[in-house]
Parts: C-alpha cells; structure tokens; sequence
C-alpha cells in the first residue's frame, strides 16, 4: 500500500497508537479507510521491533461515527458484501493479533465504529461518548460482526435489544452493561490507556499472546474441550524463557525483564 492517508501510527516503547485520521467526516469508515487499518496492524504484527500491546482511536470528536453512508448508499450487492468482508477481516485480524488492542473510544462509536472497538480486546471510553448499532435505521444491519460481538460482550437479550432499536447508547449506559471496561473525563481516555497499554507491555509477552489466543478460541468450545485447550497452552509456556524469567524474580524478589522467548 502506498502511504496511509487517513490512519496515522505512534510508537512509544512497545505500545503503539493507531488513530484515524478523518476528523472532517468524523472518522467514517470506508473501503479506503478498512484497508489502511489493515494494512497498519497487519504491519505492526509483522514488525521487527516487536508492539507488545497498541491502542486504537479516533482524531476529533469521534471515535467512528460508522460508515461513510454516501459512499455505501451506492452499493450493489455485490460491492456491499464485498466491504463486508473487508471489515470482517480487519476485526479478524484485530482478534488474531498477539497483542492487545484497546479500543479509545473518545466520541461516537455507531455502527461499524462500535463494531470495530468490538473486536478490540477491551473498550475504555471518553464521559459523553455514545455508542450503538443504528444500522435498522438505514434498512440494513450491523456488517462488520457486530450481530455477533455484541451479543458475546453484553449478552444476548442486550444486543437484540440495541440493534433491533437502533438506540445509542451513552458511555455510562455501556459501562453498566459491560459493553465498556471504564468511562473517563476526555483529558484523561488517552493517558489511562496508554498507562493500561504500557502495564500490560511489561507482562510476559508470550503469556499475553497465549492468553488472549485461549480465550478467543475458547468461546466456539465446550468448556472441557476450552480447558484442556488451556492446559495445553500452560504448560507450553513452561519451555519458554519467559517463565524462567518471570519465576526466578517472583522469587529472588526482584522485577522481571521478559524477552519474548
């Protein structure tokens, strides 16, 4: 891809900052858009210099206030699930990255803006933000999963009840239902990510991975099946260095320093 337009890329240390940069259109989402946030993650995952855990937000006072309607009113049928498949493959790779990614919900999250904070690892968002799948309002529904990320992150009776409404919901509202971790003054949505991002940056990186990998495949399984899936992943963690490392400062009482391997 030639250079990004609309998403902009920070690093400091091992967390990196991706924000969207489209503020004039409140940070829209369209097929340009979709993919230079692929093209971003899928970067940092394959980089050198290793992101033990990144942020996602937007410039402005949105977050992403959904997609770009006068680009989608023109869809064919054709087209439109060819951008659904798009954005199915961004939240893919959002979930199969292996390293956190915490949604910076700064404004509005609709649509396919509350969808792809659904397929970061958790949500922290600003006091005054709003959040919701509006889509049945516009004839149409939730494109980019959140028919089925919604449901397993507040429970099924809650996201019928959303997305058959259309309602916006406010920052507090989704606090109380699950949907947000914590709800934060502006000033602070930033800060207290990046301190979040840059604790769990100084995790046993492996362990974070092999975490977040168990739990997301552990969902499409029953729980014996997710538990073994589990012990298997435990004791793989046990050839690494990283659990040397992290065991012998536990006990000589001293801070870990983990590698990676």
């Amino acid at each position: 891809m030639d250079q990004l337009q609309f998403v902009v890329i920070e690093r400091i240390a091992a967390v990196a900052t991706v924000t969207i940069q489209r503020p004039d259109k409140l940070n829209a989402l369209n097929a340009r858009v979709v993919a230079e946030l692929t093209h971003a993650f899928a970067t940092l995952a394959a980089s050198d210099d290793p992101v033990r855990c990144a942020i996602l937000t937007g410039a402005g006072k949105a977050f992403v206030a959904g997609a770009d309607i006068s680009e989608m009113a023109v869809l064919s049928t054709t087209e439109a699930k060819r951008f659904a498949d798009a954005g199915h493959a961004l939240g893919a790779l959002l979930e199969a990255l292996p390293f956190p990614v915490i949604a910076a919900v700064n404004g509005f999250a609709l649509g396919g803006g509350c969808e792809l904070a659904l397929a970061c690892d958790f949500i922290y968002a600003a006091e005054g933000a709003k959040l919701g799948q509006p889509e049945v309002n516009l004839g149409i529904l939730p494109g980019f999963g959140g028919t089925q990320r919604l449901l397993r992150r507040v429970g099924a009776a809650r996201a019928r009840e959303l997305i058959y409404t259309g309602d916006m919901i406010t920052a507090e509202q989704a606090l109380a239902m699950g949907l947000v971790n914590a709800v934060y003054p502006g000033a602070e949505l930033l800060p207290r990510a990046r301190d979040t991002a840059h604790k769990i940056a100084s995790r046993g990186p492996l362990a974070v991975a092999a975490s977040k990998r168990v739990m997301l495949r552990g969902e499409a399984l029953d729980l014996p099946a997710a538990c073994e899936l589990e012990a298997q992943a435990f004791a793989a963690l046990f050839g690494s260095e990283d659990q040397r490392t992290g065991m012998k400062a536990f006990v000589e009482k001293a801070k870990a320093v983990f590698t990676g391997k």
